[in-house]
């Protein structure tokens, strides 16, 4: 028996969980760290070792699963950090604002082109060239905050690389690319959203130089695919091995092996040696993000097993409080107040696993949206506010923006989960 009783045990948990996060300490330290507090306060703890080992225990499909995602959010992780250490995330988005000569298009694209780096404050890589375009647009310093914030977390919810997004589908037992599919309509209007808001009343400038050489151009092109290309590669391995068979990607193996193989292509363009492939393994950021993901599953795990969910299930099944508000609210709040999408995931998913028997792609995309539009909007999110920080405006300004451009996007969620069809 645990030391205290379930619901006492996951108040104080949680308090040390928004301590460390208001601490800025790593998500991996956070949520394992929680995760022990709560077992040792809640559970026998003979048991603890059994649930560690069990997480990842390989001979059991979510062990195996577990395995999978933690490996792939490696590879992603590591991919990522080489693409900056070679400068291929440079030449992709300087090709691009050459190709393309409206400063519109190239601030709606460009920002969402760096979001393809899954890091902690990532907008700041973005923030210099969405300002010298933006000044050709003549924007307000809070009009560029919202357009470099919003537009960079437009890819997220159909990047089939999203840490965020594979760790939904594992927690949920949903497939990856169901959850993706569903949440297109969403992303147009996240879109569309931040074009019209973004650019309302604003005239568009176009670049008065014509093109000197058509084979200049040719070169762009070139010089654009090149450097897209272990994405590229990584989203169409992915999507194929999907296709195969379901059961393989339940497992988490499409992910997996096509992040390893968008690796490969990015060594052979980029003509790494060993010294360079192995500098991103010498700082902790890798393993943090790693270790979150196992966190994430074994924060999981130790409030099924000390009976956590069972807390709400009364409030649904006598109806006072509706499944949808669980689904939403929730993570919503979650992501808001933690600023930290994983970790909104990992504990909604928890406290909802013993509701919801089994999840649908349709309630594993409303919890993941849910949770990152909180998160996006935050004020503990990093890429605001260090991209507030950079543009010297006030968060309060650039609320008059994200605002709506939250409401019409979660509204469009919550129409795609009522709609009348299912994958």
């Amino acid at each position: 028996m645990g030391l205290l009783d379930p619901l006492t045990a996951v108040v104080v948990s949680f308090c040390l969980l928004g301590l460390m996060l208001y601490k800025r300490v790593n998500l991996g330290i956070t949520l394992n760290a929680t995760a022990i507090l709560l077992a040792l306060l809640a559970l026998d703890w003979w048991s603890i070792p059994s649930i560690a080992y069990t997480t990842v225990d390989p001979s059991q499909s979510d062990g195996l699963l577990a395995i999978s995602v933690i490996l792939a959010t490696f590879g992603i992780m590591w991919l990522s950090q080489l693409y900056k250490e070679t400068g291929e995330i440079t030449k992709l988005s300087e090709s691009l604002s050459k190709l393309v000569k409206n400063p519109k298009i190239v601030l709606s694209v460009l920002p969402a082109i760096i979001g393809f780096l899954p890091v902690a404050g990532g907008a700041l890589m973005s923030a210099p060239i969405v300002d010298s375009e933006a000044e050709k647009l003549k924007l307000k310093p809070e009009k560029k905050t919202y357009v470099n914030l919003w537009f960079r977390h437009t890819i997220f919810p159909v990047y089939p690389l999203s840490q965020v997004l594979i760790m939904t589908a594992a927690l949920t037992g949903t497939t990856l690319f169901a959850i993706i599919l569903l949440q297109i309509p969403t992303v147009i209007v996240m879109v569309v959203a931040g074009y019209w808001i973004g650019f309302w009343k604003v005239s568009t400038f176009r670049n008065g130089e014509k093109t000197k050489a058509t084979d200049k151009a040719s070169s762009e092109i070139k010089n654009f695919l090149l450097a897209f290309s272990p994405i590229l590669a990584t989203i169409i391995v992915a999507v194929s091995i999907n296709l195969l068979g379901y059961r393989f990607s339940q497992q988490g193996f499409d992910v997996l092996i096509a992040t390893f193989v968008g690796l490969a292509v990015l060594i052979v363009i980029s003509r790494l040696n060993v010294k360079m492939l192995a500098t991103p393994l010498k700082g902790f950021g890798i393993y943090g993000v790693t270790l979150a993901v196992y966190g994430a599953f074994l924060l999981r795990n130790v409030m099924k097993a000390a009976g956590i969910s069972e807390i709400f299930k009364p409030l649904v099944m006598n109806g006072s409080m509706d499944i949808i508000v669980l689904l939403t609210v929730i993570p919503a709040v979650l992501g808001f107040l933690t600023g930290s999408p994983s970790g909104a995931i990992a504990i909604g998913v928890s406290i909802l696993t013993g509701i919801i028997t089994s999840f649908s792609p349709k309630t594993a995309a409303l919890l993941y949206i849910s949770a990152y539009l909180g998160y996006v909007i935050a004020p503990t999110h990093l890429c605001f506010t260090f991209t507030a920080d950079y543009f010297k405006t006030p968060l309060g300004k650039v609320y008059k923006y994200v605002i709506p451009s939250f409401i019409a996007t979660f509204a469009t969620a919550l129409l795609v989960y009522f709609m009348p069809f299912s994958f």
